[in-house]
């Protein structure tokens, strides 16, 4: 399919492509070759970045209940922070790691043999930035390997048009892949989701979602030090920057925007959306440079014209809430109590939610309490079983939407979800291509000032390049 027929492709037409899509998975899985970790009751994993979250994915990898795993390989781009990570998984995991050093890869192709070091039907883990998702998935792909991809699993539309068709390469060849929005693994949720959808709480008409804290991650940043390159600087401090992550509303927001878009069982059709940066220089006086607002609040709208509020805020000394409910026509749910999907889940009738109004709480079995570790349990189970399991689809229309508020609030226009799906803003092109002499996506003017979203000024994408 060529780029300009992708972009005529229509929200009604995609919807029932997917749809057709979904009802012959199983058919699909069942006539492909079955992949497994031939001649070995292992499964080999490699780790392919290894910051905090691709070490906590590690190591649910090695704790996996229905069978023995194996880290085999790591990769990333940063010595130390491979190093850092390895020192932390043999502490606890030593038994189940054979990753001698020259398994141990730095650099830009480190992804390619990490990933050579597996068999077929081995698992790659991608804990890099998202806006690689698309590079690493595509060579999984071509070598015949289970994948579990952290989230977000795209950006921008053109990544998320090409993520599309890898995961139907990947059913296509019976691959199984996780995404790590791990909400869909939170038993609390699963009991809530079938409640609501047997009409407990009747029609959901409004739903909300908070996450309001102070900054943490690589929220804000300040003008690049010397000694390290202008593309390094910007992997490094990857929620900084809108190429490499979405930047903070995108991390940070996209799990309650999942489990709300999964407890309404439909994705928004259209958003707009406020926010703004309000302190922005450093305690020193010095001014941050990166591409994030300080606060965001989006206003989701679905096909049945109900409506979704995604609040998101990074200031130091406001009221913190990090939260989640739903408001039916019969009654009310709190969805996450606490966190991006924190237990219990609960039902009320009416819209407030005393102990005298509750309906019913969720009870979950001490072994299943860590959504994060029942993600890898289903993904082995799926392996182990050849069950049908790829999660692609799922991972790029929660990614997709979540840009969507994204750039409703950094455009000030009103986005459709078509507008989104079909934009031409690829915001790094060519990332199968970097090495680490390449230029960053990004550049700065002469005072190391990035450029940022001008609501109302760029409408149609959400910043412009320097010239």
């Amino acid at each position: 399919m060529s780029e300009s027929n992708e972009k005529s492709t229509s929200r009604r037409e995609f919807l029932k492509n997917t749809g057709r899509l979904a009802a012959t998975s199983a058919v699909v899985a069942g006539i492909a070759p079955r992949i497994h970790a031939a001649g070995s009751s292992t499964v080999n994993v490699a780790l392919i970045g290894c910051g905090g979250r691709g070490t906590g994915a590690a190591a649910n990898a090695l704790s996996v209940n229905n069978g023995p795993t194996k880290l085999v390989a790591m990769g990333d781009v940063f010595e130390q922070r491979l190093k850092s990570s390895y020192a932390n998984l043999k502490k606890e995991h030593a038994d189940k790691m054979d990753v001698p050093e020259d398994r141990r890869f730095v650099g830009f192709d480190a992804y390619k043999k990490a990933m050579d070091c597996l068999r077929p039907g081995d698992v790659a883990i991608f804990a890099t930035p998202p806006a690689f998702r698309w590079v690493h998935f595509t060579y999984a792909i071509k070598k015949n390997l289970n994948v579990f991809m952290e989230k977000p699993v795209t950006v921008d539309g053109p990544t998320s048009r090409r993520m599309f068709k890898l995961g139907k390469q990947a059913d296509a060849k019976n691959l199984k892949v996780g995404v790590g929005l791990m909400s869909r693994h939170q038993r609390s949720l699963e009991q809530l989701y079938k409640r609501i959808r047997d009409g407990e709480i009747g029609d959901i008409i409004l739903q909300r979602g908070y996450r309001m804290h102070g900054p943490l991650g690589f929220f804000s940043s300040l003008p690049k030090p010397p000694g390290i390159s202008d593309l390094m600087y910007q992997i490094q401090r990857f929620h900084s920057f809108l190429w490499a992550s979405g930047g903070n509303f995108s991390d940070f927001n996209i799990h309650i925007i999942d489990h709300q878009c999964w407890m309404k069982n439909a994705w928004p059709v259209k958003a707009h959306a406020v926010g703004g940066r309000h302190y922005r220089q450093s305690p020193e006086g010095v001014t941050y440079v990166d591409q994030n607002f300080d606060t965001y609040s989006v206003e989701y709208t679905f096909a049945d014209g109900s409506k979704f509020f995604m609040d998101g805020r990074c200031i130091l000394g406001c009221h913190e809430i990090y939260s989640s409910a739903a408001h039916g026509s019969k009654g009310m749910a709190i969805v996450s109590k606490s966190g991006d999907c924190g237990m219990p889940s609960s039902t009320y009738k009416g819209q407030n939610p005393t102990d005298a109004n509750m309906i019913w709480e969720s009870k979950v079995k001490p072994a299943e309490r860590s959504p994060y570790q029942n993600e890898w349990n289903d993904l082995m189970d799926a392996i182990r079983n050849d069950k049908p399991y790829n999660e692609t689809e799922n991972g790029v229309q929660t990614s997709l939407v979540t840009s969507m508020g994204r750039m409703a609030a950094h455009t000030g226009q009103e986005i459709t979800y078509d507008q989104i799906l079909n934009s031409d803003h690829e915001m790094a092109p060519g990332l199968d291509k970097l090495t680490a002499d390449s230029p960053a996506p990004l550049r700065s003017d002469s005072k190391g000032r990035y450029p940022v979203p001008q609501p109302g000024i760029v409408k149609d994408r959400e910043y412009r390049d320097f010239a």
